[in-house]
């Protein structure tokens, strides 16, 4: 099996020119993308269900618990980004540790997850977006805001059928405009955005939090009522693997490693600093939305963060949560075709896909034809296609992802203990296994649909990469490796 040298990544790591990409992100914009991709519409709903139905006024404690989950994977993401600063992310760390196939594997998977995010947020942008304008008396024509296999029935009783999902296509194609021109100004926009969303949630604590019932969190921890997962300590369980897919998204960071300065230092702290920022937000959050209302107050809700509003005396206060959803969406399909084009672009250096999606814009220093060609791809995914058929974004592919990587930092302590580190894992082998052992469960409790999802596109993957990829692999047919590459047996190490 192929696998690359440690060598071979840091050689990679360190080229420079105007064929590779620009290092332009500090600590601060790292930080910001992590930020941007996991404060997103699921805080202003999967708080409320959570509370509801599994832990009450104990959410907070589902965050921390949730939290604590996610670090274990985003310590190994730290160490791995500091050994290799490589665009890629788990890909790259998968190729150097199990080989081409299974990096292969997990590239493949990263795309369905990216692919299917973004569409699937840029349909429900568009849907918020049409409720918004509606607030100021604004109606877009229905034909334009579905696909054309969706109805919609009008107030006088007329059946339209829609054209195209018109907001949809737009804001895909507008912000693959703004990442095509360069990762820096892709950072700047996706910093505003957080700030805005970010005020919007320290706003909504701010004014929420002096009219906050302490009887509301009596009791803190409701009793069980004789099922698992509802309420008691196995409540708050349960209501961590609601709220863990919430945090999903710091994993993007690291498929920026290739475009960050001084890697080594800021990778790690874009990382860990994106989740403890979250991490306190969040259980600021929802201390102070079940303290506004009583957790049962958002059973069957589908917006609690509106219900607990309804107990101040902010009212307007719910127009700007829809639009905080916006922005935390806008942010989102931001950083999820970035982090697509950068696994593509991974993918197709090593030879992988067609060398198309490597080629590098002479003056913005981005891979623009990637990005031209996936944005296209996913705004007519999200603008024909209904959501229903999308569907939720694969929360499986990432946690795939959080094990190889977890997976890989025990091979490479194991391989190569004393390789440079700028940051390594605390505790290992404890914190690694710890990380598998969440994940899968994690995976486990997901859907069989979603596995059927999973395995089909990991086929038509495959039948890509022994047609084309494996014949076209670089590191198969031994160019740019020399001496960085040792065969050892049937395989290169």
């Amino acid at each position: 099996m192929l696998k690359k040298s440690l060598e071979l990544l840091r050689l990679e790591a360190a080229e420079s020119g105007s064929h590779t990409l620009k290092r332009s992100l500090g600590p601060l914009n790292l930080i910001a993308i992590g930020v941007g991709v996991i404060i997103g519409a699921g805080l202003f709903s999967l708080t409320g269900i959570a509370a509801a139905n599994h832990t009450g006024p104990a959410v907070t404690l589902s965050f921390i618990v949730a939290a604590i989950g996610c670090a274990f994977s985003a310590l190994c993401y730290a160490e791995f980004a500091s050994m290799v600063p490589v665009a890629g992310s788990a890909y790259t760390y998968s190729y150097a540790t199990m080989g081409e196939l299974f990096a292969w594997i997990i590239g493949w998977d990263l795309v369905l997850e990216y692919s299917v995010g973004a569409a699937t947020v840029a349909i429900s942008w568009s849907q918020y977006l049409v409720k918004f304008l509606a607030k100021y008396g604004l109606h877009l024509p229905p034909q334009l805001v579905m696909s054309p296999w969706e109805t919609a029935q009008l107030a006088d009783g007329a059946v339209v059928h829609g054209w195209v999902n018109l907001p949809a296509v737009l804001v895909v194609l507008a912000i693959t405009a703004i990442i095509v021109r360069g990762t820096q100004g892709s950072a700047w926009f996706n910093a505003v955005v957080v700030a805005l969303k970010v005020a919007v949630v320290l706003v909504f604590i701010g004014l929420g939090w002096r009219y906050i019932d302490p009887a509301n969190y009596h009791p803190y921890i409701p009793e069980n009522t004789g099922k698992f997962g509802e309420f008691g300590w196995s409540g708050i369980l349960r209501g961590a693997g609601v709220v863990f897919f919430v945090f999903i998204g710091f994993d993007i960071v690291a498929t920026m490693a290739q475009e960050a300065k001084n890697p080594q230092r800021n990778m790690p702290i874009g990382i860990i600093g994106s989740l403890v920022v979250c991490t306190v937000l969040f259980v600021v959050f929802g201390y102070v939305m079940t303290g506004l209302a009583h957790y049962t107050e958002f059973k069957n809700s589908a917006a609690p963060v509106a219900v607990a509003i309804e107990k101040t005396p902010y009212g307007w206060l719910s127009t700007a949560i829809i639009g905080a959803i916006l922005i935390g969406y806008t942010s989102v399909i931001l950083v999820d075709l970035l982090g697509q084009s950068r696994v593509f672009f991974s993918m197709s250096r090593d030879g992988l896909l067609p060398r198309v999606f490597a080629e590098i814009h002479p003056r913005f220093q981005t891979p623009h034809k990637s990005n031209l060609l996936l944005g296209a791809f996913i705004s007519l995914f999200a603008g024909l296609v209904p959501i229903q058929v999308v569907g939720e974004m694969c929360s499986i592919g990432t946690l795939l992802a959080f094990v190889m990587v977890c997976v890989g930092v025990l091979i490479m302590r194991k391989r190569e203990p004393d390789a440079p580190r700028a940051f390594r894992t605390p505790w290992v082998p404890l914190v690694p296994i710890l990380g598998i052992v969440t994940c899968l469960v994690m995976m486990l409790s997901l859907p069989l649909d979603t596995w059927i999802r999973l395995f089909v596109w990991l086929a038509i993957g495959l039948v890509i990469y022994f047609g084309y990829g494996k014949k076209h692999s670089k590191l198969g047919r031994g160019i740019g490796v020399d001496a960085t590459v040792e065969p050892v047996g049937n395989q290169v190490a």
